[in-house]
């Protein structure tokens, strides 16, 4: 079957937000200073790629003559631009974005670096790694893994199957959940913030760095908890449920694990190493 190619160029005004759908194949967009979006794309014979554009959208949209085509798209959009991308069998990738960005897939993994503003990255099968976004932050899976990397807002992480890993994030608030999978938060912990971390067949590993002032409700039937400085218990409860304080107490932090070990580490400790590898 022919590889056909094309490649096309359109030029775009701020107030333009980008907008690409494939129902099969590879979705990466990559960023520039140019204020234009290049799509570079290759299929087969059967299939066809449209660039549209109005003056709030420049529309990418995929099909086959028989049904959906495999389609490998390759874009180029500036850093400003927001972008909207979905896909079914699609693996999407971002590099460089500095507005909002919302990707969407069923069986595809989602890779991105950048975003401001709201960033929702979505996927069901596949896992989902975010970098050194800021903002409104939504991170989904189901059956996968999800990280975010750097960055920092408000942030939202759930999946089902898999592990939530927050490495090197800034967050002023945070719900982080999963039902067969660890949890793990490395970063600062902010004054009147509020942090939720959740596993049910899962442990829970939070970083406290020196200075923290935080009161924690820590709430396990099966598991255990365990902290790498003391704390005092100010009230417990049938079923190991019980809180302290942490300095002055201003944020708020809930850790639930019905059958995991929730752990306290300090920054850079031997544990946080080990886990890293």
């Amino acid at each position: 079957m022919a590889l056909v190619q094309t490649d096309t160029t359109v030029a775009v005004e701020r107030g333009q937000r980008l907008q690409v759908s494939a129902h099969t194949g590879e979705i990466v967009v990559k960023t520039w200073a140019r204020n234009a979006v290049r799509v570079q794309s290759a299929t087969s014979d059967r299939g066809r790629v449209a660039v549209v554009t109005s003056a709030t959208v420049v529309r990418v949209r995929t099909e086959g003559r028989h049904g959906p085509a495999s389609i490998e798209l390759q874009i180029t959009a500036p850093a400003w631009m927001a972008v909207d991308l979905s896909g079914v069998y699609t693996d999407i990738s971002v590099a460089g974005a500095g507005g909002p960005v919302a990707v969407e897939t069923v069986q595809g993994d989602v890779d991105v670096e950048g975003g401001v503003g709201l960033v929702s990255l979505r996927s069901v099968q596949g896992s989902v790694t975010l970098r050194r976004a800021k903002g409104r932050i939504e991170v989904h899976s189901v059956n996968e893994d999800v990280e975010v990397l750097g960055g920092g807002g408000e942030i939202e992480a759930e999946t089902v199957n898999g592990d939530i890993t927050l490495n090197g994030v800034a967050a002023s608030s945070l719900t982080a959940t999963t039902v067969n999978g660890e949890v793990e938060y490395d970063g600062p912990i902010r004054d009147g913030g509020r942090y939720s971390l959740s596993s049910h067949n899962g442990d829970l590993t939070l970083t406290v760095a020196p200075g923290t002032n935080a009161s924690v409700s820590v709430s396990t039937f099966n598991g255990e908890f365990e902290s790498e400085f003391p704390v005092t218990l100010k009230e417990t409860r049938k079923g190991k449920r019980f809180s302290f304080t942490i300095g002055a107490g201003s944020a708020q932090v809930t850790l639930e694990s019905f059958q995991g070990t929730i752990s306290l580490i300090r920054p850079g400790s031997s544990r946080a190493e080990h886990d890293d590898h």
